[in-house]
């Protein structure tokens, strides 16, 4: 490598850009409060450094090296064009608080050989088309026309009919309020793009924070988890809402929506936002409670049971694969119950390390289903059945096509506040090797004996570890001590030859080890069938036969009934029937129940 230290140089070096961007709003921000100066001249100075060197940056690529004007990814100060956005806003800010302190010759130089060369040389290239980054290019664009009065430039900002910010919120995003791309650390990332821009426009009479804005607000809200941790789908890490008070600080002045206190609350309100734009008082809010609900555009459906001090919170995703951060993971499920997630995403690692790749871009890192030990093909899932209720909550859904010649129905039944059920059907076109996989957060307390096994050598399996593998057809149970000391038992139902292989898997770093299950058969058709108890009386599942009209027995994977029953003598009796086939039930206690429900619940 003829460079080995250039990558960490770039970073370095745009760091100190960015700090001196900071400084020149925040030194507007004072000129501006106390008329001072001093504040202004400092501000000058470093616009006008940057008036005298910008032009002399060689336009570059993320790796340094030169490149052509409109060259995709070319920038002056950031390594990318993005960066650049990200640079250029607060220096726009901060010009504007102080602009009428300059000269007539500084605001022609600062224009000429700073703005206008950022906004046409570097940001108006390549679109991105409907992107977390052609939000932040529009923002700086749209800050530049303002500030210089380009009614061009504002317009290609706001309103171009491809790229710009009113199509970016009518098109990215989705009914709930969740941006399009599925991973809620660029929800947060597009929503601080956004912002500056909708202020801006707001405060020179262009309405742009609108009601689009305002569901990005409210939509973390809805789907957060008791602790308002929002879980780690696609790219991104979890993502603690509470931590975002800086943002709802300029919500709650702009929509007055008493939901955004609970955020607010939790912070001392000692930052930029609440100097700048926060409420002189935040009044009184109730906490946080979470409740089942099913998000059909972003394909999240929420099953929620319980008190606060006892809430099982669980998250299917099945919907729309998230374009470039999308994970293969369609159908895969989120756990939180007894004051802890239990049932993890892993998230992401970053882009460049191969582990991301490698593992957290698998299926098999994943609470979902794993066949021929490949990763599913992007794919976008459909809800079938939904239904919440007091103390109980149903979610089915369809995955799509994520893999060639294989259906796959997930059901999902919250019980009560201590036992969750997940039915699994799946068909193929012909035999082959079907992985249904669980991540459980914890230690093994007692899991199956068994022989060593070695996971190929693939991405995904290759990371697994400690894994053990043994065959069976009964019922098999295996128990996690979840971090706070809970009790966590889940029983796979028998029937079946499966082979159960226990092991652990990555959580957020290569030394977070996760236990993890997979349930391995070799066949056509099958039903998986699982029950995972919290802290309570472990549960089993006994298949009932299921008839049609003409007296035979129906597939697996077309309807499948079950009895679930704890040891402390609780029943439920289901049935998970995706096409509404008229169908026959033999009940221990009832000769016959008839029906052509989609999901049913005695």
């Amino acid at each position: 490598m003829d460079h080995p230290s250039r990558d960490l140089d770039a970073c370095s070096i745009m760091g100190i850009h960015q700090r001196f961007a900071t400084n020149v709003r925040d030194l507007g921000v004072a000129f501006a409060i106390t008329g001072d100066l001093r504040y202004a001249r400092k501000a000058r100075e470093i616009l006008v450094a940057y008036v005298e060197s910008y032009l002399t940056y060689s336009m570059h690529t993320t790796n340094g090296e030169p490149t052509p004007e409109g060259e995709i990814g070319a920038a002056r100060v950031g390594p990318q064009t993005l960066d650049e956005a990200v640079w250029i806003i607060p220096i726009c800010q901060g010009a504007d608080l102080v602009w009428d302190s300059l000269t007539d010759d500084d605001r022609q130089a600062i224009t000429q050989r700073l703005l206008l060369p950022s906004a046409h040389d570097v940001l108006a290239t390549h679109p991105f088309g409907i992107h977390n980054i052609q939000c932040w290019k529009n923002s700086a664009i749209g800050l530049i026309g303002l500030l210089l009065g380009d009614d061009e430039l504002v317009e290609t900002a706001i309103d171009d009919s491809e790229i710009g910010t009113s199509r970016q919120l009518r098109d990215g995003v989705l009914e709930s309020g969740m941006w399009w791309e599925g991973a809620w650390s660029h929800h947060f990332y597009t929503l601080s793009s956004l912002w500056p821009l909708a202020v801006a426009a707001d405060n020179c009479s262009i309405g742009l924070a609108g009601p689009e804005l305002k569901k990005m607000f409210d939509a973390p809200i809805s789907a957060a988890m008791p602790d308002l941790v929002l879980p780690a789908f696609n790219d991104s890490g979890k993502i603690d809402v509470g931590a975002q008070s800086a943002l709802y600080e300029l919500a709650f002045a702009r929509f007055g929506e008493p939901s955004y206190t609970k955020i607010i609350a939790r912070s001392d309100r000692v930052n930029d936002m609440a100097m700048l734009f926060g409420a002189e008082t935040i009044p009184e809010t109730e906490p946080h409670s979470a409740a089942s609900s099913n998000d059909a555009d972003a394909g999240y459906a929420v099953l929620a049971s319980g008190d606060a001090e006892s809430t099982i919170w669980t998250c299917l995703k099945y919907g729309p694969h998230g374009g470039g951060h999308g994970h293969p993971d369609k159908m895969g499920l989120v756990i939180y119950a007894a004051g802890e997630v239990i049932a993890d995403d892993p998230g992401m690692a970053p882009y460049w390390a191969p582990i991301h790749g490698g593992w957290y871009r698998t299926t098999v890192a994943h609470n979902t289903l794993v066949v021929d030990q490949t990763s599913q093909q992007p794919a976008e899932g459909s809800a079938l059945y939904f239904q919440e209720g007091r103390n109980r909550a149903t979610v089915m859904a369809d995955s799509g096509p994520i893999y060639d010649g294989t259906n796959f129905v997930r059901t999902v039944f919250v019980l009560a506040n201590q036992l969750i059920v997940v039915l699994d059907q799946v068909e193929a076109d012909r035999e082959r090797t079907m992985d249904i996989v669980f991540h459980h957060r914890g230690e093994w307390t007692s899991r199956t004996d068994g022989t060593p096994w070695t996971p190929p050598d693939i991405d995904g399996y290759r990371y697994i570890k400690d894994s053990v593998t043994h065959h069976t057809a009964n019922d098999s149970t295996f128990e996690i001590a979840s971090a706070n000391g809970k009790r966590i038992v889940t029983t796979l139902a028998g029937g079946e030859s499966t082979e159960l292989i226990t092991a652990t898997g990555i959580g957020d770093h290569i030394d977070d080890r996760v236990p993890m299950v997979i349930a391995r058969r070799k066949t056509k058709e099958t039903i998986f069938g699982w029950c995972i108890a919290i802290d309570s009386s472990p549960a089993h599942i006994t298949w009932l036969p299921v008839r049609d009209e003409k007296d035979r027995m129906v597939p697996s994977s077309v309807a499948v009934a079950a009895e679930v029953a704890t040891l402390d003598e609780k029943r439920w009796e289901l049935l998970v029937n995706p096409t509404g086939l008229s169908v026959s039930v033999t009940l221990p206690d009832d000769p016959r129940w008839r029906t052509d429900a989609i999901c049913k619940i005695r």
